[in-house]
C-alpha cells in the first residue's frame, strides 16, 4: 500500500506504521502494537501521543489495560480541514513577507514524481485562457502511466481549460481518446519527432518537463518567455496534421 500521501499530510513513518497497524488490529495495547509495528518502544510511544493529539487514534480502558484504536480513515478529511484553516490564518503573514522580499524568482526546478505532479497542478489552475503543449511521446506516456495523463486532462477539462496540443504519432491512440472532449484539440507530427520531454504553456507559465528515470520540471513565469514559446507552438500547430 502506498502511504506516501500520509507523509505529505505531515505524518512520520512511525505514525503511519502505528496508525495502519491499529486499523488492521482493531484495538490493541502498547505491547501488541510494539510487536506488530516492529518499531522501537520510545518511538512507538511518541507516535501514539502524536496521533492522539491529531485526533487520529483514541483509547479506552479495559480493566487496567489501555487499549488504543484508530479512528475511521475518513477522519483525515477533518485533519486536512484543520491544517487548511491553520494555513489560511498564516497566509496573510506569509504574503506580507513575500511583499517585503520583493519580486520572486521566475524559474523554479521541481524534482521527482511529486514535483512533476505539482507543476502540472499549477498549470491546470493557472487561470489561463488556453493550455498549449508540444513534445512528449510514447516514453513520456509510459514513464507516468496512461492513467496519470488521463487523470491530468480530466482535471483540466473539469476546470474548463481548453487545450491545443502537438503530439507525435507514437501517442495517437491517447490523442484519439482525448479529442472526444470538445475543448481538446490535437495535431500530429511524425513519430521520428518523439521526445522524452514536454513543453506546456498556460498564460505566463512555461513548464519544460524531462521524463527520464528521475523526472524533473523547470517552471518559468515570464510573459516574454511565454510569448516566445507560444510563437513556436503556433508554428508546430500549422505544420501538424489532424
Amino acid at each position: 500500500m502506498d502511504t506516501s500521501i500520509l507523509e505529505d499530510l505531515g505524518l512520520t513513518q512511525a505514525e503511519i506504521k502505528v496508525y495502519v497497524c491499529l486499523l488492521e488490529l482493531g484495538s490493541a495495547n502498547a505491547g501488541h502494537i510494539l510487536k506488530s509495528s516492529g518499531i522501537q518502544n520510545s518511538v512507538m510511544h511518541r507516535a501514539l501521543n502524536s496521533l492522539m493529539e491529531k485526533g487520529l487514534i483514541n483509547y479506552i480502558f479495559e480493566g487496567k489495560r489501555k487499549l488504543y484504536q484508530a479512528t475511521k480513515p475518513e477522519t483525515f478529511f477533518t485533519f486536512m480541514d484543520n491544517k487548511k484553516k491553520r494555513f489560511e490564518q498564516l497566509l496573510p503573514e506569509l504574503k506580507s513577507k513575500e511583499h517585503f522580499a520583493g519580486a520572486h524568482e521566475m524559474a523554479t526546478i521541481y524534482r521527482g514524481i511529486r514535483g512533476v505532479n505539482e507543476v502540472y497542478k499549477q498549470l491546470r489552475e493557472a487561470k489561463g485562457k488556453e493550455y498549449l503543449s508540444f513534445g512528449g511521446g510514447g516514453q513520456c506516456e509510459k514513464r507516468m502511466g496512461t492513467a496519470w495523463w488521463q487523470n491530468h486532462h480530466l482535471n483540466r477539462i473539469a476546470l474548463k481549460l481548453p487545450s491545443r496540443q502537438v503530439f507525435d504519432e507514437t501517442v495517437r491512440r491517447f490523442g484519439a481518446n482525448l479529442v472526444k472532449n470538445k475543448i481538446s484539440e490535437v495535431h500530429y507530427v511524425p513519430a521520428e519527432l518523439a521526445q522524452f520531454q514536454e513543453t506546456v504553456i498556460v498564460g505566463d507559465l512555461v513548464a519544460i518537463t524531462i521524463f527520464t528515470e528521475n523526472p524533473y520540471s523547470l517552471l518559468i513565469e515570464d510573459k516574454l518567455v511565454s510569448a516566445g514559446y507560444k510563437k513556436y507552438f503556433e508554428l508546430l500547430w500549422k505544420m501538424g496534421q489532424k
